[in-house]
């Protein structure tokens, strides 16, 4: 089988959420250039109709839905809307999320229940909304969560950010167990440090450019780093995969942990 056949996506229906922007953005324009017909979820619907008619012009296939992942009735509705223009999603990309930074004993109870409601409890219920109807129209499917190289070493100032990206992997990992028997995969994919809209002027500072000395490989991500971790577990060429984490950091983690 060749590379073209193994990573098609033609037939597929992909629902990615925090689509309006940075990876989710890239995500889903990378499944769309694959074959896959893309459901664009946000909050930002002006961005999204923008993402939605690069795709079409590129000769992609997309709709756009308007949602906080929080709100499990937009979930519902946005799950209908991708059954009624595409058929069921049969792959979900979990990649919505938030992150606030400051020191544990300052946190407030609000800031702590945005990023875990956010970054944990509406990963659980989009993954389990998916499955569900992947299960009821006896299909296989892919669930991809998005985690982060902080789920596996602390650093200061983000605890919440930390502990709800290890929940992720976690998450990542029972799924996987308990959907396996009916083919359907759910891995994650943990990046580094990658360069995005939001965070660029960051890591372009003086502080960005004192963190990039910690990469082995001499860089900050790009956005299109993250493709081959994605297209492998959401077509063929993955069918063996589930439970796994895949971490894309240019070796960081390797370099702190020695």
């Amino acid at each position: 089988m060749s590379a073209a056949q193994i990573f098609d996506l033609h037939g597929k229906v992909a629902l990615v959420t925090g689509a309006s922007s940075g990876l989710g953005l890239r995500f889903a324009e990378c499944l769309a250039e694959n074959g896959a017909s893309v459901v664009l979820v946000a909050r930002r619907v002006d961005r999204l109709t923008e993402v939605k008619a690069r795709i079409e012009k590129a000769g992609g296939r997309a709709i756009a839905v308007e949602a906080d992942v929080r709100d499990r009735a937009a979930m519902v509705a946005a799950f209908d809307a991708a059954e009624k223009a595409f058929g069921t999603v049969t792959i979900l990309i979990n990649n919505a999320g938030v992150v606030t930074a400051g020191r544990a004993v300052d946190l407030s109870e609000e800031e702590w229940r945005r990023v875990l409601s956010t970054n944990v409890d509406a990963v659980f219920y989009w993954a389990q909304e998916a499955a569900r109807r992947m299960l009821a129209a006896d299909v296989g499917g892919s669930i991809v969560n998005i985690a982060s190289v902080i789920a596996f070493g602390v650093s200061k100032g983000v605890i919440a950010y930390a502990t709800a990206k290890a929940a992720v992997v976690q998450i990542t990992k029972g799924l996987a167990l308990e959907l396996a028997y009916k083919g359907i995969r759910v891995n994650a994919i943990a990046p580094g440090w990658i360069v995005t809209e939001l965070n660029h002027d960051y890591l372009m500072s003086d502080k960005g450019q004192t963190l990039m000395k910690e990469i082995p490989i001499g860089r900050f991500g790009e956005e299109r780093d993250l493709d081959g971790p994605l297209l492998l577990l959401v077509s063929d060429a993955g069918r063996f995969m589930t439970g796994a984490t895949i971490v894309a950091d240019g070796g960081q983690m390797v370099a702190l942990r020695g």
